[in-house]
């Protein structure tokens, strides 16, 4: 019985975190059309952070404790993981293709090591230096380095703009989690109530740098296009919002603390190849052989960088993708600062 019932904690671990991806994945596909409709990238990104921030009211009230207890990793995940990360990768989509700015933000785990390796000066193994190396060669197909970076290089810049993001609330997170627990054997915070307090940091922080009272919210009214057809801009936005973001973060971290950090690595590398097809078949975004072949070489080298990576004793452990690569939390604390993909 005891076998049975974990075996179905896992299948719906599994499930939840399949769920997660697919969310994850569709969210570039819905924003692309709004900002090609006109809306700018940086009120894309706040129209979803707020409207998230404000259906996760209710949970961060709940959760009113954190504010008093964890400021700085409540911060962080805000800056790092929502207003960053969002904003980089909403920016870079208005300029290159979905597929590859998400594949782009799958340096992260790479980026990383360099900084356990080179600023911690803390060793990494072979294998993960095996994962750097194919991540880097892989992104070189993505982009046909070959053909001189035909693509848009302030769109690379933003991409890779967000992959550091991602770095730096990685770096936060490992920091943040070498005390562990509080000595007085305080619980870890709560992974979704972290989640809703970072939501409404990245809104406050957003709001201030988006500007939306000079958003024209009459685009909001009307359609955007998406492969010829024309869809109703609100429902694109109610994609971002519920979907992409409020669905995609509580089924993300729901999956984590129900199957390993590796098995929910393994399936947020699923999130790149979501989006990718996704764009390919909704956006008309056609991605070349080498190109598909170099993202198989991302993902594979993401995968290898982050499993080989050093884990910390304790405490909170976030990546992104992309949100991008996930590093499960450590005593099922928190997961993760993903990428909008």
């Amino acid at each position: 019985m005891h076998a049975s019932s974990r075996f179905q904690g896992r299948s719906a671990g599994l499930g939840l975190a399949l769920l997660s991806a697919f969310a994850f994945g569709g969210s570039g596909v819905a924003a692309k059309p709004l900002i090609e409709a006109g809306l700018d990238p940086l009120h894309v990104v706040w129209l979803r952070v707020a409207g998230a921030a404000v259906i996760m009211l209710p949970v961060a009230w709940h959760h009113r404790n954190l504010v008093r207890e964890r400021p700085a990793l409540l911060a962080g995940f805000g800056l790092f993981a929502v207003a960053g990360v969002q904003a980089f990768y909403f920016a870079s989509i208005s300029r290159i293709p979905v597929g590859v700015a998400l594949l782009v933000e799958y340096l992260a785990p790479a980026l990383v090591l360099g900084w356990v390796r080179f600023v911690q000066r803390r060793p990494v193994t072979r294998a993960a230096a095996v994962g750097v190396v194919l991540a880097v060669g892989g992104l070189a197909c993505v982009v046909e380095i070959w053909a001189g970076l035909g693509f848009d290089l302030l769109g690379l810049l933003l991409a890779l703009g967000a992959a550091c993001c991602q770095v730096g609330y990685f770096v936060l997170s490992d920091h943040g989690g070498q005390d562990g627990r509080s000595g007085d054997g305080a619980e870890p915070p709560h992974p979704v109530g972290v989640i809703a307090y970072g939501l409404i940091v990245g809104a406050a922080v957003l709001t201030v740098v988006a500007r939306p009272w000079g958003m024209d919210w009459a685009l909001l009214g009307g359609s955007a296009g998406m492969n010829g057809d024309e869809v109703p801009a609100w429902l694109l936005l109610g994609w971002i919002v519920l979907l992409a973001t409020v669905l995609a973060y509580v089924t993300g971290v729901v999956s984590v603390r129900m199957l390993s950090p590796q098995v929910a690595g393994v399936v947020a590398c699923l999130e790149a190849v979501i989006a990718t097809g996704l764009a390919w078949v909704l956006l008309g975004e056609h991605l070349s052989a080498p190109q598909l072949i170099g993202g198989c070489v991302v993902l594979a080298g993401a995968f290898i960088a982050q499993s080989a990576a050093p884990k910390p004793p304790s405490g909170p452990v976030a990546a992104g993708a992309g949100t991008g690569a996930v590093a499960g939390p450590v005593e099922g604390e928190l997961s993760h600062g993903r990428a909008p993909q």
